[in-house]
C-alpha cells in the first residue's frame, strides 16, 4: 500500500524510452473487438451501464462476460498488461444472481450487477489472497473481507483480483512498482514500456485498460494515489476509519486504507459509498457511521464556485510536466469561480519522513503477524517471510532483494518508546500542525498540487527512477497519510502521450468537499483520455504535449 521509495523526491520524470515492438496484428484485432462488445464497455460508466441493464439491452452476465473476454484479449494476450492475476470462478454465477434479482424487481443501487476488481490484498472468497508472494500462493480465506462483504451486498459482482507491488512495495527500496513473485509486472496501458506505479499497480492498469467497471486499491502512502494518476484515473484515499481494513493484508494499521480507483469521479463517488462504513472488527472505523453517506450527493454542477482552494508550491518545481499541468489546472479552477490562494506554506512537510518510516518498520512487523494468524495462512511471521524468500530467491528475489524486511524484523514491540514517540509527532506535525494548520490560516477548503509526474521507465536492474531533489519531502501523499487525512486525483492533462493528475488534499472526514470540487474540474475539462497500449514512445517523432 506505498508507493515507493519511501522518501520521494516527488515527481517521476520522462526518461529514455525502452525497446519495444507494436502488438502483432492478431492482438490488435482481439483489442479492437473486446473494445466493440458489448458497445464499448470499455469506457462505459456506472450510470450508462445501469441504463442498459435496466432498459434490458444488456445483462450482468454478459457485461461479465464481456469483461472476461477483455481480460483474455487484452490482460492476458495482446499488449499483456499482467494486470489481473486471478479470476473469480463464481463471477458469472454471481451475475446470474443478479439479473434474477433484477428481474424480480429487486436492485440493490447502482452497483447492482457492476463487476468489480481487487487488489490482490483484499479477501475475496474463494480467490488467493497473497500480496503478491509466493508465500501465500496457496492462502485462501475463508470469509470476505468486510468491504467486500459491503461490495456484495451493493450487489457488486467480484470479478477477480488485481496484480500489485509484492508486499505493498514495502521489501525493498529497490524494487520495480508493479513486481510481485506471483504475478510479475504490470505494464501501464499508455505506454506499454512505462510502469504504472505502485502498490495498487494491477488495478489502475485494468481499470484504465477498461478490464473493469471499477476497481479498489489501496494505499499506506502513495498507493491509489501515484497509480490512479499515472494511468489516468480518478483515484481517491479516504481518511483513515472511513473504509474497514479487516480482511486486508497490512502494511502499517496507522495509515492503511482501501480507496476507489475508476474513471470518472461520478464512478468514485459510487464505489465510496459502498466501501465506507464502520466494522466492529476494526476499531478505527467506529466514526464512519458518523460520517459515511451517499457520495453521488456532491456531484454538483457549479461546485467549484467560492471554493478556497491553496496551492502548495513546495510539492511542485521538480517536473515541468507536471508543473505545466498545474498552471493549467489553476487556471480552470480559476474560470470556474474558485478562488486560489497561492502559495500556501503548509509547516512541517519536510519533517515527516524520518518518523513515518520508523512507524511503517514497527507496525509492519506487527501488523502482518496479527494478520497471518487471524488468517490462518501457511506463515505465520514476518520471521517466516523473510526465510521464505531466501529459501525461493530464485523466484522471489531475482531483481532487488528484502532489506526492508530485515529492518522491520529488527524492531521491537509497539510498546516501545521510539515507536510511540515517532507516531505521535508524526501525526501532529501532519495533521494538526500541518495540514489543518494550512486550511484554518487561510480559511481554504482544499489544498492542490500535481499528483505525480509522468510515467517512468519500468527497469528491473535499477528500481524505480525518481528525480533528485530534496530528500526529506516525501511525496504528495505523505501529508495526507501520515495524518490519516483524505486526498483525491484526478486526470488533468498528458505528456508525450502519458497522463497526468492533479490531487486535491483536505481535513479529516471532507471527502463530500473534495469530491465536489474534483468533480466540477473533471467537468470542466474532461481531461481524461482511453489508453492507446503504444509499445514505447516513439523518439524519431517530435514530442507532443
Amino acid at each position: 500500500m506505498r508507493c515507493k521509495p519511501l522518501l520521494l523526491a516527488l515527481l517521476l520524470p520522462l526518461a529514455p524510452a525502452l525497446a519495444g515492438s507494436a502488438p502483432p496484428p492478431r492482438a490488435q484485432a482481439a483489442i479492437a473487438s473486446a473494445d466493440a462488445e458489448p458497445s464499448d464497455i470499455a469506457e462505459s460508466d456506472i450510470a450508462a451501464l445501469q441504463a442498459r441493464l435496466r432498459d434490458g439491452s444488456l445483462s450482468s452476465r454478459a457485461l461479465t462476460r464481456a469483461y472476461l473476454d477483455r481480460i483474455a484479449a487484452i490482460d492476458a494476450a495482446g499488449p499483456t498488461l499482467n494486470a489481473v492475476i486471478e479470476l473469480n470462478p463464481d463471477a458469472l454465477a454471481d451475475a446470474d444472481a443478479r439479473d434474477a434479482e433484477r428481474k424480480a424487481g429487486q436492485s440493490r443501487g447502482p452497483l447492482h450487477g457492476i463487476p468489480v476488481l481487487l487488489k490482490d490484498n483484499i479477501d475475496a472468497t474463494p480467490m488467493v489472497n497473497s500480496a503478491g508472494s509466493l508465500a501465500l500462493a496457496e492462502h485462501r480465506p475463508q470469509a470476505d473481507a468486510f468491504l467486500v462483504q459491503r461490495l456484495r451486498a451493493a450487489g457488486a459482482v467480484i470479478l477477480g483480483k488485481t496484480n500489485l507491488s509484492e508486499w505493498a512495495n514495502f521489501r525493498s527500496n529497490r524494487s520495480s512498482s508493479g513486481w510481485s513473485g506471483r504475478g510479475g509486472q504490470t505494464r501501464n496501458p499508455y505506454v506499454l514500456d512505462r510502469n504504472p506505479c505502485g502498490s495498487s499497480s494491477g488495478t489502475g492498469s485494468a481499470i484504465a485498460a477498461g478490464l473493469a467497471a471499477v476497481g479498489v486499491g489501496t494505499e499506506t502512502d502513495g498507493s491509489v494515489i501515484c497509480p490512479a494518476a499515472m494511468t489516468g484515473l480518478v483515484g481517491i484515499k479516504p481518511t483513515l476509519g472511513l473504509v474497514s481494513r479487516s480482511g486486508v493484508i497490512p502494511l502499517a494499521h496507522s495509515q492503511d486504507t482501501a480507496g476507489p480507483m475508476t474513471r470518472t469521479v461520478a464512478d468514485a463517488a459510487i464505489l465510496l459509498t459502498a466501501l465506507a462504513g464502520s466494522d466492529p472488527a476494526d476499531a478505527a472505523t467506529a466514526p464512519a457511521a458518523a460520517h459515511a453517506t451517499d457520495y453521488t450527493a456532491f456531484l454538483k454542477p457549479g461546485a467549484l464556485a467560492g471554493k478556497r482552494i491553496g496551492v502548495v508550491r513546495k510539492l511542485a518545481g521538480l517536473e515541468p510536466n507536471a508543473d505545466r499541468v498545474l498552471e493549467q489546472a489553476i487556471a480552470v479552477l480559476k474560470a470556474q469561480g474558485a478562488v486560489i490562494v497561492d502559495p500556501v506554506e503548509v509547516p512541517n512537510i519536510d519533517a515527516l519522513g524520518d518518523d513515518e518510516f520508523t512507524v511503517l518498520l514497527y507496525e509492519f512487523k506487527h501488523d502482518i503477524a496479527a494478520y497471518l494468524a487471524q488468517a490462518d495462512a501457511p506463515v505465520k511471521t514476518l520471521a517466516d517471510l523473510i526465510a521464505f524468500n531466501r529459501a525461493h530467491a530464485a523466484q522471489e528475489m531475482p531483481w532487488f532483494g528484502q532489506e526492508l524486511f530485515e529492518q522491520a524484523q529488527a524492531k521491537g514491540p509497539l510498546s516501545d518508546r521510539a515507536y510511540l514517540d515517532a507516531l505521535a509527532r508524526a501525526q501532529r506535525r501532519a495533521g494538526p500542525e500541518g495540514i489543518d494548520a494550512a486550511l484554518q490560516a487561510h480559511r481554504l477548503d482544499a489544498l492542490l498540487a500535481p499528483s505525480w509526474g509522468p510515467a517512468f521507465p519500468t527497469d528491473p536492474v535499477l528500481g524505480d527512477h525518481v528525480v533528485s531533489g530534496d530528500p526529506t519531502i516525501g511525496g504528495v501523499s505523505q501529508l495526507t497519510s501520515v495524518a490519516g487525512y483524505p486526498s483525491i486525483t484526478v486526470p488533468a492533462g498528458f505528456a508525450h502521450e502519458l497522463p497526468i493528475g492533479i490531487v486535491f488534499m483536505g481535513a479529516a472526514w471532507s471527502e463530500p468537499t473534495l469530491i465536489a470540487i474534483a468533480y466540477g474540474f473533471e467537468q470542466a475539462t474532461q481531461a481524461r483520455q482511453p489508453p492507446r497500449f503504444l509499445p514505447t514512445l516513439d523518439l524519431r517523432q517530435p514530442p507532443a504535449q
